[in-house]
């Protein structure tokens, strides 16, 4: 029959316990783990220190 597979017929182990494409869960965690990626790459940028230019005296 048709309908919402819940992952009651999976038994996952590992990673993929937390990060799969069949459970609502482990689809949020992708979510979530894309995001935090997302943002840690804008702030790593953001407050990585300005390069100075260099004067000749």
């Amino acid at each position: 029959m048709g309908g919402h597979d819940a992952g009651t017929q999976h038994q996952f182990t590992g990673i993929a316990k937390y990060f799969n494409a069949y459970t609502i869960t482990g689809r949020r965690n992708c979510v979530l783990a894309t995001y935090a990626s997302i943002l840690g790459v804008v702030l790593f940028f953001k407050l990585k220190p300005k390069k100075k230019a260099i004067t000749e005296k």
